[in-house]
């Protein structure tokens, strides 16, 4: 597919913010984007790399009113070497297009989506920041855009990628959170789209998460639709546990998003001597292990925390602490295991790094 760009003008050109304490987390976006239109009967046409700046949408486009869209996110980061790094991208993109698939939106082809991204990082290769910790976000988005009110799938969408120079998800830091089990409202439920990275989802988790934080923790975890009684996932994050040594996560299934992190860190475990259980986690089986020790260590996973330590557990009037409620020796070492790949600093033997 032919790949149109649009030159920048001076006043299009933006200072760059490379900073990590200037970064924070999605505040800031680069020069350029990659668009790309599709239409039934046509297909993918128009890709281009354009100046960063508003699309001109009709009122009545499908979005707005059906939320028929997707989106992904992942990472480019810098080596010591002075390139630029991809972190499993193949795995973002098979995803982002089961997430089409369940959203009734087109499937993204392989070139469009990987070249089309490579040549936008070639461009923007003086925003990816090198200061320790720091990556450069990548948001591919698909959103249907045809104007027409009606229940149906759109016959017309845009597909684009936003690039953001990001420092640390939460402003702590590498430090435990405080996550409330939610026990009466739900994110997703069985034959949903809980599986797939869309809006909705996290639209139906805001609700939950801010009287979270009104009752001062960082996030929230959701339980099963069904029963109230099995945990499932943070809203940004999966979860894991560490029983008794093992390290334990909730199976996926059609509630949960796989989660490339999670899958990452599933294959890294038994590497590092650790020995891994994917099977369901009770409720009473978190809390009574929190309490009596079997459950030495919680920690979220997710690309844009990578790895969060989770230092308390609510739930209804009570309060757990997990441990000593510091970070716990394993999920240090995943961390820095994990992070320590991306960054360039540890081998890569799985080749997971795709150098641009």
């Amino acid at each position: 597919m032919e790949l149109r760009i649009e030159p920048l003008l001076a006043g299009q050109l933006k200072d760059k913010i490379t900073a990590s304490a200037a970064l924070g987390f999605g505040k800031h976006f680069t020069d350029r984007m990659l668009v790309a239109d599709w239409r039934q009967g046509q297909g993918w046409y128009d890709a281009r790399i354009v100046p960063y700046g508003p699309f001109q949408l009709d009122p009545a486009a499908a979005v707005f009113h059906y939320g028929q869209e997707i989106f992904e996110g992942l990472k480019a980061y810098h080596q010591p070497d002075g390139a630029i790094a991809l972190f499993r991208p193949e795995m973002n993109l098979a995803r982002f297009n089961r997430s089409a698939a369940r959203l009734a939106l087109p499937q993204v082809p392989a070139e469009l989506f990987m070249d089309g991204l490579t040549e936008l990082l070639r461009l923007e290769a003086e925003w990816v920041p090198d200061a320790p910790e720091t990556s450069l976000y990548i948001r591919p988005a698909l959103i249907a855009t045809e104007a027409a009110l009606g229940v149906k799938a759109a016959r017309e969408c845009r597909f684009f990628i936003i690039l953001s120079p990001v420092g640390a998800y939460y402003p702590s830091g590498f430090k435990p959170l405080r996550i409330l089990l939610e026990d009466q409202l739900v994110r997703a439920a069985p034959g949903g789209t809980g599986a797939a990275k869309t809006g909705g989802n996290y639209a139906a988790s805001l609700l939950g998460a801010g009287e979270a934080k009104n009752r001062g923790f960082d996030q929230v975890l959701w339980l099963d639709a069904l029963e109230h009684r099995y945990v499932e996932e943070v809203s940004a994050m999966n979860i894991f546990f560490v029983i008794d040594g093992r390290l334990v996560t909730p199976p996926l299934s059609e509630t949960i998003l796989g989660g490339i992190t999670r899958d990452s860190l599933l294959w890294l475990a038994p590497a590092l001597g650790l020995e891994v259980e994917e099977r369901p986690v009770a409720v009473d089986e978190l809390l009574d292990g929190a309490r009596s020790g079997q459950v030495s260590e919680v920690f979220g996973s997710g690309t844009a925390a990578v790895v969060a330590p989770v230092g308390e557990l609510g739930y209804r009037h009570e309060l757990v602490r997990i441990a000593d409620g510091e970070v716990g020796k394993l999920t240090r070492l995943l961390y820095d295991t994990l992070t320590g790949i991306q960054y360039g600093r540890v081998a890569d033997k799985l080749g997971w790094l795709r150098k641009l």
